[in-house]
């Protein structure tokens, strides 16, 4: 569930009525794609934006990246266009993923041949996702410290230091509808 924005257009780091200390009330909000489509899809620039983010998890798919999490956030999922005057340019994204192989070396070959999916300037380009990957294979000392690191990222505006929340969508998920409800939603604009 998303919970709504707070008085600062942004998703709360927690929902007031549970507290900060209850699991289920804290962000990440887990929730499933076809809700994050149905929320954020109001604009023709976030439909865009949307869509790229089915391609982009779809391609993840294709090469065998699909056992993890999404985590997403940035002014995508915020009141950008009436705190800031402008939409959108992307959503930030970070997938926690276990490797499709064990297998290192064809590890790195899957990396290597899919710059548009491990480069954020080439994903940005091509699917307009900020998007970083997380390694759940590797030893768990650098799992904790890459979700520490994009957690206190993630948690708080880069320019204000608001505290805020975000989002988090499982890999494996309702894509072909929120598809669907995108190509409906265009339609109907």
């Amino acid at each position: 569930m998303i919970p709504e924005l707070n008085q600062s257009g942004v998703l709360p780091p927690f929902i007031p009525e549970q507290g900060p200390t209850d699991p289920a009330g804290m962000a990440p909000y887990k929730t499933k794609i076809t809700e994050f489509v149905s929320r954020y899809a109001h604009t023709p620039e976030r439909r865009a934006i949307l869509r790229g983010l089915l391609d982009y998890r779809r391609k993840l798919r294709e090469i065998g990246i699909c056992k993890g999490f999404q985590w997403l956030d940035g002014s995508f999922v915020e009141n950008v266009e009436q705190n800031r005057g402008r939409p959108p340019a992307d959503v930030d994204i970070v997938t926690f993923a276990l490797r499709p192989t064990n297998d290192l070396e064809d590890w790195k070959s899957v990396v290597y041949g899919n710059p548009d999916l491990f480069l954020p300037g080439e994903a940005k380009q091509k699917y307009y996702c900020d998007a970083y990957f997380v390694d759940l294979n590797t030893h768990p000392i650098h799992v904790v410290s890459n979700t520490r690191y994009w957690f206190g990222l993630f948690s708080h505006q880069r320019e204000s230091y608001l505290w805020k929340g975000m989002v988090e969508i499982a890999i494996e998920c309702s894509d072909d509808e929120a598809l669907e409800m995108l190509d409906r939603e265009s339609d109907n604009a």
